[in-house]
């Protein structure tokens, strides 16, 4: 199969070739083969348009503008024979400028000229047949291929073991002195089956019959190596558990539970099917939406189609995961469920692609019009910015100021990108009716609950208040000056203890003046930002101090320890104004913080987090001096899905804010609403390892000309890397 523009060529009859125009939907029949056409392929170039097809006895080049013509002049086309009897061909590729052909017939390449019968160069050295071949457009007379090369020796042990790990080869050529630049082993046990080369990035793209895909360098100092290995079954299944919680549908007529089930939720009696990449292709992403308001990522990201036998799956150069996923057994009008063979334009008309599927047991040949930006707004109406309804936004609805109300939107739509109708969705919501004849009671809204209200800001202000705090706001924040360069060097080193003893965590008080470090030693310290001077001491804790956290108003230091306490210190007094006994948790607590300006507290416990209220009094009574006057009361408790320990925690403290980010043992974040009082998302497998620290830009809202642009992203951090996150997307 092969596609160009709005052009489809699949053989008819077996030998006769025939090339499909969807515009006009006229066929152009070419007959000159004898045998069955085993493959075929468009020329780079548009003016000529050339098609090679290649069979067991003859390779012939199509000039499909002549051969329109003569068609019209009522002659029978004919095309030029550049190969005779190669052997069975499974690939052929035009170079650049159409001027040869590189036909993949058995263990070898040919190079054939595209306007003669000429062999130009003979390439062997696979052990058994070559699948897929690409030019390099950079390197000059570069050319790559992959094989199934499945033989080995077994005339010594360690010769078979080698083989059996590295048999599937990858070759670089250099065509014009029929020289082997470099030959690469694959880990696999299955041959390779597609290549791509991605000319922006400078990498090869190659995919196994198993669903496997690996991403090599080009750049010449690279040395050839593994960039990122891709399990797209994972990958899927990641997406459709995405999805499936989401509760969106995915197409016409797809059923979203049905789709989204993994293995550990197949059906009883149902088969499970692999993921061979049959064809791998540049995908147009972003001329699909040019008119769009908003795009996904970066304009800098490359994306690509994967072509398998269930499906169309776009998998995002840039973090390597899975966009969208298509599969062929979900629409009712396409009677192909399992393909052979897969084809695709490489540039989108109209904002739409064409796919050439041929079935798997059938002689049936299918063609698809994907409308990529209806299939990425129905299986991403979660996540994208529309002016219909609100999405998750860090920033709490109701702010400290009224007139700084800001939300972030989303898009609801659904389409079937398959045909050109269009269906759309529309909630369909009660509004609030008077249930009496005054006007001022309101129900409830009958068939939906009521709102549950965790806690609200104080909206309440007078304007001389507003003009008072937002001029003051302006005045404490300092910006980091965004010319300058990143620190690099230190300014200062001191010794805190006299023996060597490991910190444990440290923090800046909000005006940057005091910096807080919770010690192994059971204490804390409290320092000058300028580390001159120790500013004050607390101990009491039995156990190690694992965090510190100050207060919004820079004059309460909670601190969380080994011993399963939590204190509370006032900064002018070295006696804890509170303190939370092991009574209290059944596990060491971790991450304790203040949050919504001061009004709680929130600590991990184990595979849960606490929200306490709290009110600290630093007072005595002369007779019950020893008493506990401040009050801490626990409000909730929220435990995170599927969870051993909770390894991070993250929220804002210095605006008004309901979420807060957590991340597990289980290497998944979670995403909390308290206002709602519920979890509201999970990313299940972040990273590759569990994530130590969650990054928030904390912040004030009020410390630059656009708040909503602010505080949208954050920061994950493992033991593989570190990856940014954007907060309305979640991804």
């Amino acid at each position: 199969l092969a596609c160009s523009h709005h052009l489809c060529a699949f053989p008819v009859n077996r030998n006769e070739l025939c090339v499909w125009n969807t515009a006009t939907a006229q066929p152009l029949y070419l007959s000159g083969h004898h045998y069955s056409i085993s493959a075929l392929s468009f020329g780079s170039k548009i003016n000529p348009l050339l098609v090679c097809s290649a069979s067991h006895e003859r390779v012939i080049v199509w000039n499909l503008d002549e051969c329109t013509q003569k068609v019209q002049e009522g002659f029978t086309p004919r095309g030029i024979v550049i190969g005779t009897l190669l052997g069975m061909v499974l690939h052929i590729r035009f170079s650049p400028d159409d001027q040869q052909v590189a036909v993949c017939a058995g263990n070898q390449i040919y190079m054939l000229s595209a306007k003669n019968e000429a062999i130009l160069a003979e390439l062997d050295g696979h052990l058994a047949p070559v699948t897929a071949a690409e030019f390099c457009t950079w390197e000059k007379s570069m050319l790559i291929s992959v094989s199934e090369d499945r033989t080995f020796k077994a005339r010594q042990l360690y010769l078979s073991l080698y083989l059996i790990f590295f048999f599937l080869n990858l070759k670089v050529w250099d065509y014009s002195t029929s020289q082997l630049i470099y030959q690469s082993g694959i880990i696999t046990a299955f041959p390779l089956l597609s290549l791509l080369i991605d000319e922006e990035n400078k990498q090869i793209i190659t995919g196994c019959a198993e669903g496997q895909l690996w991403i090599f360098s080009l750049i010449s100092d690279h040395n050839y190596r593994c960039i990122a290995h891709i399990d797209l079954k994972k990958e899927k299944e990641k997406f459709c558990n995405k999805v499936w919680k989401s509760g969106k549908e995915i197409g016409e007529g797809q059923n979203n539970s049905k789709l989204c089930k993994t293995d550990n939720m197949r059906p009883e009696g149902s088969v499970e099917t692999s993921l061979p990449v049959l064809l791998i292709e540049h995908c147009d992403f972003f001329v699909c939406f040019h008119n769009e308001e908003n795009t996904y990522s970066s304009l800098n990201t490359s994306y690509f189609w994967i072509g398998t036998s269930t499906g169309l799956l776009i998998i995002n150069l840039a973090n390597f995961e899975l966009e969208a996923f298509l599969s062929y057994r979900d629409y009712s009008d396409l009677s192909i469920r399992i393909a052979r063979l897969c084809a695709l334009t490489r540039k989108a008309a109209n904002q739409k692609v064409l796919c050439l599927i041929t079935s798997m047991f059938e002689d049936m040949i299918a063609v698809l019009e994907v409308n990529l930006a209806a299939l990425m707004r129905t299986q991403h109406s979660d996540f994208l910015p529309c002016k219909n309804e609100k999405s998750l936004s860090v920033i709490a609805s109701s702010y400290f100021f009224p007139f700084l109300t800001n939300h972030y939107f989303r898009v609801i739509g659904h389409k079937c990108v398959l045909s050109h109708k269009e269906a759309s969705r529309v909630k369909s919501t009660v509004k609030d009716k008077p249930l009496v004849f005054h006007n001022k009671i309101k129900s409830s809204g009958y068939t939906v609950a009521p709102r549950m209200t965790m806690f609200s800001p104080n909206t309440k202000l007078k304007k001389k208040e507003v003009s008072k705090w937002k001029s003051s706001c302006k005045c404490k924040n300092k910006e980091y000056p965004l010319e300058s360069y990143p620190p690099i060097k230190y300014e200062k080193e001191i010794s805190v203890t006299c023996k060597p003893t490991p910190i444990f965590c440290i923090q800046y008080s909000g005006d940057g003046k005091l910096l807080a470090c919770g010690l192994a030693d059971k204490t804390v310290l409290i320092f000058n930002s300028n580390l001159t001077d120790v500013h004050n001491v607390f101990s009491g804790h039995d156990g190690a101090v694992n965090s510190v956290a100050w207060s919004h108003d820079k004059k309460w230091l909670v601190s969380a320890s080994e011993d399963r306490t939590l204190r509370v210190w006032s900064v002018c007094n070295k006696e804890p104004a509170l303190i939370l006994g092991k009574e209290n948790f059944h596990k060491n607590v971790r991450f304790a913080q203040f949050y919504f300006i001061d009004t709680f507290i929130l600590l991990c416990c184990g595979a849960e987090f606490h929200l306490l209220s709290f009110h600290p009094d630093t007072t005595k009574d002369d007779l019950k001096r020893y008493k506990q006057r401040s009050v801490c009361k626990l409000v909730q408790k929220f435990p995170m899905t599927s969870t051993m320990e909770i390894t991070s925690l993250s929220a804002v403290n210095e605006f008004y804010s309901y979420i807060v980010l957590t991340a597990g043992s289980n290497r998944a974040l979670e995403v909390f609403d308290l206002n709602a009082g519920c979890s509201t998302a999970v990313i299940p497998e972040a990273h590759v390892r569990s994530v130590h620290q969650i990054c928030q830009n904390k912040g004030s809202s009020f410390s630059t000309q656009q708040p909503e642009a602010y505080n949208l992203f954050m920061t994950t951090a493992a033991g593989d890397g570190i990856k940014l996150w954007d907060l309305r997307t979640l991804r």
